[in-house]
């Protein structure tokens, strides 16, 4: 059962998790399966490219993120989901042992006109290096489920 709802992520609302570390086998097994550039997959190859050494993929790190998130709120909550992310800014590459904290932000929130069970809440995730820089910034909406449904929002 959930223990967070709609309710209980107000406006402002930051939650950080970690830090966490990706390490060089990881990133070289999701390369070689999902994105298989030579920046993921050959440090020498990867000496060569605009990142100056071996990285993991942006979208390695976007599900890494997404552990994160799970790991720290979502499965503690109400989650129904997402309708999709707005926006993804891969700012810095991403290093094998780089601890690495995420931070969520809710920015905003509504409740469903056509679901009043169900609220929107629009978050912004950033994923910050050892000196709090931003790595991945991720903004995208969170659906979930409302802990009174009839009440007014």
């Amino acid at each position: 059962m959930p223990k967070r709802y709609y309710e209980d992520y107000p406006e402002g609302w930051v939650g950080t998790f970690g830090p966490r570390a990706i390490t060089r086998e990881e990133m070289i097994a999701y390369a070689s399966e999902y994105d298989p550039q030579p920046m993921h997959l050959d440090e020498e190859a990867a000496q060569q490219t605009m990142l100056g050494g071996l990285a993991a993929s942006g979208w390695h790190v976007c599900c890494f993120m997404f552990r994160m998130m799970y790991d720290g709120f979502i499965a503690e909550s109400a989650s129904l989901g997402s309708p999709g992310v707005e926006e993804v800014k891969w700012l810095k590459p991403v290093r094998a042992g780089m601890p690495l904290t995420l931070r969520c932000t809710v920015l905003d929130k509504r409740v469903s006109k056509s679901r009043p069970g169900m609220g929107l809440a629009h978050i912004l995730s950033e994923l910050l290096d050892e000196g709090g820089a931003p790595v991945v910034t991720l903004t995208s909406t969170l659906l979930i489920a409302r802990r009174h449904h009839d009440a007014m929002p």
